[in-house]
């Protein structure tokens, strides 16, 4: 268990007055949590401290090399003003995954947690009352040895901040326009795909510029071999519903394993549905569109935990879905999701943590 130091922060921030107009990402509270890790003694001195600037060295590994990875999570207020987190142990465990791939020591779990809680906890007046409206949490953890060379760093920090969020739906959940991108590609075998690192993101934002250029909310990702079988949508993992089935791509090394979208297939599962996670190649689903089997497709994760697709766009071939409007088991996964992340429904999955 960790020994976590804080240091208050003497001149905290305003609270915003107005949580409808928080946004993503802009504003940050009071406080951060920072570990050290050096070889040899390990991770170490975990605290707490006023949030502010880190003083780097400009040839920190970090800055050249790209060796970090991160999470993103969420802090919830109920109805009763207690603040849960939603399955946080699976963001550990897949921070300890992709640690592994981009040679970092990994953190335990229980640390892992451990720290997360605790920020929050001394947080917990930033997380927002407002309906829809979380504290979004972003763990990460970067390379600080000094110089050049290409090779593993031997001293890290983990860092945690958090930014209050607003509802990522301000004006209700609306379909999106997706354009599936057959150019660039993602992931490949053996390569990052599964991680959560920076670099994965980097790029991909070619791709996403180009699309939003063209009007769309989104790029679904192909395969990095074939360009055949659909992977990704920008920050979400995906699912098709065709002919009363839930089709999305495995997690096998090149797509990133969402908690979100673990926890649909757990749903989906729950309620009857046969989940089929394996390859399901653009012209099948292109074909379902055609006949009419194509029923749903919705993108899952933190931020926007679900996201509905009302169009799919394929070397100039428009699949419009249901209508452009919502489907029934898009809702009711967005309803039964949203309702235990935020305490209406009861959580009878055991997927919340109180702090």
């Amino acid at each position: 268990m960790l020994e976590i130091k804080i240091e208050k922060n003497r001149q905290p921030k305003e609270k915003p007055a107005d949580e409808t107009r928080l946004g993503f990402g802009k504003l940050f509270t009071d406080h951060m949590f920072l570990m050290d890790y050096a070889e040899g003694q390990g991770w170490h001195d975990p605290r707490i401290l006023p949030y502010g600037p880190l003083a780097m060295d400009p040839a920190t590994t970090v800055f050249h090399y790209a060796q970090e990875v991160f999470e993103g999570m969420k802090a919830y207020r109920t109805a009763e003003g207690e603040i849960q987190l939603f399955r946080p142990e699976c963001n550990g465990q897949r921070m300890v995954d992709t640690c592994d791939r981009m040679c970092i020591p990994a953190i335990p779990v229980e640390d892992y947690v451990q720290a997360v809680a605790a920020l929050v906890d001394l947080e917990r007046d930033w997380v927002p009352h407002a309906d829809g409206a979380s504290l979004y949490i972003r763990p990460f953890i970067i390379g600080t040895d000094v110089g050049l060379g290409v090779h593993a760093s031997k001293s890290y920090k983990f860092i945690i901040i958090c930014s209050p969020s607003g509802a990522y739906y301000a004006e209700g959940i609306n379909p999106v326009r997706i354009y599936v991108e057959d150019e660039y590609i993602r992931a490949a075998p053996g390569l990052t795909g599964f991680c959560k690192c920076g670099g994965n993101y980097a790029a991909s934002i070619k791709a996403g510029a180009l699309a939003e250029e063209k009007g769309f909310a989104q790029v679904l990702w192909l395969d990095g071999v074939e360009k055949k079988y659909v992977e990704e949508v920008g920050s979400m993992n995906i699912m098709f519903k065709i002919g009363g089935k839930v089709y999305t791509a495995a997690c096998t090394g090149t797509v990133l394993p969402g908690v979100t979208r673990r926890s649909c297939i757990e749903l989906c599962r729950d309620w009857g549905y046969e989940v089929v996670e394996g390859p399901l190649a653009i012209d099948d689903v292109m074909a379902a569109a055609r006949d009419g089997s194509l029923e749903e497709v919705f993108g899952t994760g933190t931020a926007a935990v679900i996201s509905p697709v009302g169009e799919l766009v394929w070397k100039d071939e428009q699949a419009v879905i249901g209508g452009g409007k919502i489907g029934p088991l898009t809702q009711k996964l967005y309803d039964t999701l949203t309702g235990i992340q935020w305490g209406k429904l009861p959580d009878e999955k055991g997927w919340t943590c109180r702090v």
